[in-house]
């Protein structure tokens, strides 16, 4: 049967293929370029706060393992002490602000919920229009930082990125709490993250645990603040033993993830940088690990107390700069704290 026009299909244009997206100009890799940091000046012995918790200086040493801590002054803010670390360490890589397409700043004590500390650091260092964003990840903040820089300088989404890790704690503690007023101090530590030929950072082991959200947190929200009488300022509360708990038997086996991840053992390190929580966790950390003698241990913990997300750039700096650490070498980074938050990596020092 002879079709009809009718019958007859009209002409098919050929189909046209669907734009795909561009692949991503990554580098291959990422490393620490450089790191700084900043020490405020004041320093607060045990001697000064043991009267209003009826303590005393021994019963610190043995409890925590601290001397002496840090505090900022009154008019020097987080952005301050950030700004100062972020210029060494921007110096040190040989950057100039133009060179840093993002500010990673790791803080909980910014006092302004909006806008971010980042955004202001980056304005003062002249880095205007790099990305910038506070992650609030507590003591963990910093190592999830260094993750994130990494995924970005990989990604394609930047070449070079300013990690801080900054806190003024003494604006959040009780001085009256015998659980917390002698743990905090106060600081800031930053790094820059760029390109490499060669893996610089490993891969990251990071998590949370929000059924324990509680265990460190403010004592009062703000809005509990503004509306109820009486209401405490927000300090910083924790308990002290679950923390305690949870840090020597749970962190130990996410460090072992991490040197595992990056396929390395114990013994390849040249550095072991926890977070500085208190000295006795990090001693258990390392019996737990089963690190050998000749891998040198931060307990940076001594004179700067308890700093957040500022404790592991501070101890990293302090261990290059006093010959404990060699630049090149492979340092076990893991930080943990307030969410429950955890992060670690191995990283090649700068």
């Amino acid at each position: 049967m002879t079709p009809t026009p009718s019958d007859t299909p009209p002409d098919t244009p050929a189909a046209t293929p669907a734009p795909r997206l561009a692949t991503p100009t990554g580098a291959a890799h990422a490393r620490l370029l450089s790191v700084g940091s900043y020490r405020p000046e004041r320093v607060v012995p045990n001697d000064e706060l043991v009267e209003a918790i009826n303590s005393s200086d021994q019963w610190i040493r043995e409890r925590s393992g601290i001397v002496s801590r840090r505090w900022a002054a009154p008019d020097e803010s987080v952005t301050d002490m950030a700004e100062r670390a972020s210029r060494v360490a921007m110096e040190r890589a040989g950057l100039s602000a133009a060179d840093v397409d993002a500010v990673l700043v790791a803080t909980v004590t910014h006092p302004y919920q909006t806008p971010s500390s980042a955004s202001l650091l980056a304005h003062r260092l002249g880095a205007t229009p790099a990305a910038a964003l506070d992650i609030s990840a507590a003591c963990a903040g910093f190592c999830y930082g260094i993750s994130l820089a990494n995924d970005m300088v990989r990604g394609g989404s930047a070449r070079h990125v300013l990690v801080v890790g900054v806190e003024k704690l003494s604006d959040f503690i009780d001085p009256t709490d015998r659980s917390t007023a002698f743990i905090f101090g106060d600081g800031a530590g930053a790094v820059v993250v760029g390109p490499s030929d060669t893996p610089g950072i490993g891969p990251t082991v990071w998590g949370s645990d929000g059924s324990q959200w509680d265990a460190i947190v403010n004592k009062s929200s703000w809005i509990e603040y503004r509306d109820t009488e009486g209401a405490p300022w927000p300090a910083l509360k924790m308990a002290g033993q679950t923390v305690f708990r949870w840090a020597v038997w749970q962190m130990s086996p996410v460090a072992q993830k991490a040197l595992d991840a990056a396929g390395i053992t114990g013994a390849d390190l040249a550095a072991f940088i926890p977070h500085q929580a208190n000295a006795r966790i990090v001693q258990a950390m390392v019996k737990q690990l089963r690190l050998p003698e000749h891998v040198p241990v931060s307990y940076d913990i001594e004179q700067s107390g308890n700093t957040s997300a500022a404790s592991v750039p501070l101890a990293m700096d302090r261990m290059l700069e006093e010959g404990q650490a060699p630049h090149g070498g492979l340092a076990l980074l893991i930080g943990f704290g307030a969410g429950l938050t955890y992060a670690a990596q191995v990283v090649e020092l700068p």
